[in-house]
């Protein structure tokens, strides 16, 4: 078993939005969610679903990122 950065997706109401993303960013979706689902033991989701949790994951270990943001609600 591999170890993913994401975990099961969470069934919550989807929000829609509009993204334009490569063919191969697409296809690494894809095989993530694929992989993902595999691991979970649930139907693969729409890779579309993903992107947020990434962002959220991304954001939340971005290390520059939240000093920054701590200095700028200092200010």
């Amino acid at each position: 078993m591999s170890k993913l950065k994401l975990g099961p997706i969470a069934d919550d109401k989807p929000v829609k939005v509009t993204v334009e993303l490569s063919a191969a960013l697409h296809r690494d979706l894809t095989a993530y969610a694929a992989i993902l689902a595999r691991e979970a033991g649930q139907p693969a989701t729409d890779p579309v679903r993903l992107i947020v949790p990434m962002l959220e994951r991304f954001m939340a270990t971005d290390r520059g990122f939240a000093k920054a943001r701590r200095a700028m609600t200092k200010d």
